[in-house]
């Protein structure tokens, strides 16, 4: 993977955990610097883009600081999810990844091209988010 890439990639992570861009910016981002797909892992502190290739790069993400559920709590999923998509007063992605943590998710997983996000629970519990439409 070039350097360019990758400081997209870092960039984007850096992006995500500041809050100083939202969601679609960096999905776009990282499609058109031709990543396919990324994934966090919660347990690990990790994000990890994909290109088409199979080139990966894996990068040190925050932390979660809130215990992960053994249960994956759907409607928990569902609500942390629709206040990220709607921007929320106070939102930010550390809150998310907190209120993630507490419904169970152990992590996800975002395809471009699916145009979706799969969560996944501790013991292999899915919940698959399409992206909203445009």
């Amino acid at each position: 993977m070039n350097e360019h890439r990758k400081a997209i990639a870092a960039t984007c992570l850096a992006a995500a955990e500041g809050n100083t861009m939202a969601f679609p910016a960096i999905v776009g981002m990282l499609m058109q610097a031709g990543f396919e797909s990324y994934a966090i892992d919660f347990r690990r502190a990790s994000a990890t883009y994909y290109l088409p290739d199979g080139d990966s790069i894996a990068l040190a993400a925050h932390r979660v600081e809130a215990p992960i559920a053994p249960a994956f709590d759907v409607a928990g999923m569902r609500a942390a999810i629709r206040e990220a998509q709607q921007q929320s007063p106070g939102y930010t992605y550390r809150g998310f990844c907190e209120k993630a943590a507490l419904a169970g998710c152990a992590g996800y997983i975002v395809s471009f091209s699916g145009r979706r996000a799969l969560y996944v629970g501790r013991t292999a519990e899915t919940h698959v988010e399409p992206f909203p439409d445009r």
